[in-house]
């Protein structure tokens, strides 16, 4: 019996308009592999039924952009998280914000990017196990820009720079009895080769599962 913790992964592939699933499900496969079962889908009624006994921990890779989840859709991932789920949102996955609910729940609406470019990035907060095993690193990426939900409360653990200012790019909070992590990184297959967000990764999954 494996004590692999089952993970399901979703995002779009068919009708994915910038960011396909299945570039980034090969990356993440070979990340996670070792403490981790991924499953992946393009499904999102998915997300109406998620269940903590079957996936504790959610991915969303979504490419979304350009429609809505429908309301049971919407309804089963925030009472997924909020009844104690884990879900790490990568990049594009943020594209879940057409829901204000589910804005509120990852905490940032994305407002945009500059080009896809070099980009440093920094630490931000000392000591947080999530940046076990990282340093500072440089990648080429897109730099996505979001403003912050004030109401709920979030640690910021890694900027990027760009222009001369540090950005958010990373961050992680609580939402009723689950936990929420965003990573900017992601675009697309060449963003998952930096050995630092590759372990930034494996952190984020050991830390929303309890693997750590």
């Amino acid at each position: 019996m494996s004590d692999k913790t089952n993970v399901l992964l979703i995002g779009d592939d068919t009708d994915a308009p910038w960011h396909p699933l299945e570039p980034a499900r090969q990356e993440l496969e070979a990340i996670l592999s070792g403490e981790f079962q991924l499953t992946s889908t393009e499904d999102y009624n998915c997300f109406a039924e998620l269940d903590q006994s079957q996936f504790p921990l959610c991915i969303s890779y979504t490419d979304c952009w350009n429609r809505d989840l429908t309301m049971e859709q919407s309804a089963g991932l925030l009472r997924f998280v909020a009844g104690g789920g884990r879900l790490l949102v990568i990049h594009n996955g943020i594209s879940l914000q057409r829901s204000y609910e589910l804005l509120q729940m990852i905490g940032a609406k994305f407002i945009g990017h500059p080009p896809y470019q070099a980009l440093k990035y920094y630490r931000t907060a000392e000591n947080h196990p999530l940046l076990e095993g990282v340093e500072n690193f440089n990648m080429d990426e897109e730099p996505y820009l979001f403003d912050f939900d004030p109401f709920t409360p979030k640690t910021v653990f890694l900027e990027f720079e760009f222009a001369g200012n540090r950005y958010p790019a990373a961050w992680e909070q609580a939402y009723c009895l689950g936990k929420v992590i965003y990573l900017q990184p992601g675009h697309h297959a060449p963003s998952f080769k930096s050995e630092a967000y590759r372990r930034l990764v494996l952190n984020s999954a050991c830390w929303l599962s309890g693997r750590s």
